[in-house]
């Protein structure tokens, strides 16, 4: 479920606590957590509504007058969710980018999900190292260096920011320091 940027900063304030959507099914669960620009925001309950049940407070909840949200509503066709969502916190990998202390646990425990992530076929050293020599550079120049289709370099260095190795530039990615450590210890 994609938000503006604003619309995120006033869920974090507490400004907004719902989010309505016209989905031909829903496109989030109860519980779920999303990472997001401001951070995680959790999902707290998806409803399927009349759209005619929105109320005047249930609209400026989601930062908008009525008129507007109808309006807006009525641009889509499906089903009117309405989705109170919370702020989280901050996004847990951020922590985790710039931890640099490895317990002997911690290392034999990355070790293991990146040879997990490599057994068919090793792609995570070198994609770390592509991703540090070529810091910033477009994911399609990167996954053609890498022989491999754009979709495909995007899922695997998503499985590695999930680690805390890398992190997303405004084009790119770079290595955290974690990714650097790991890439100089672990392989």
């Amino acid at each position: 479920m994609l938000l503006k940027v604003i619309t995120l900063k006033a869920i974090v304030a507490g400004d907004v606590s719902l989010v309505f959507r016209r989905w031909k099914r829903p496109g989030v669960k109860t519980g779920t957590r999303l990472r997001t620009a401001v951070g995680e925001l959790l999902v707290e309950s998806v409803d399927a509504i009349e759209f005619d049940a929105i109320s005047v407070a249930e609209a400026a909840n989601a930062g908008w007058s009525l008129p507007d949200l109808r309006e807006e509503l009525s641009r889509r066709e499906g089903t009117v969710y309405r989705i109170a969502v919370s702020y989280a916190g901050p996004d847990a990998r951020d922590a985790l980018r710039e931890k640099t202390d490895l317990s002997d646990t911690e290392s034999a425990d990355l070790r293991k999900r990146l040879q997990r992530m490599d057994k068919n076929g090793a792609w995570t050293q070198a994609a770390l190292l592509a991703i540090r020599e070529r810091s910033a550079t477009r994911a399609p120049d990167l996954a053609e260096e890498a022989g491999v289709e754009v979709k495909l370099f995007k899922r695997r260095i998503r499985r590695l920011k999930e680690l805390g190795l890398t992190r997303s530039l405004k084009v790119g990615y770079e290595l955290s320091p974690r990714g650097e450590v790991v890439l100089d210890t672990l392989y």
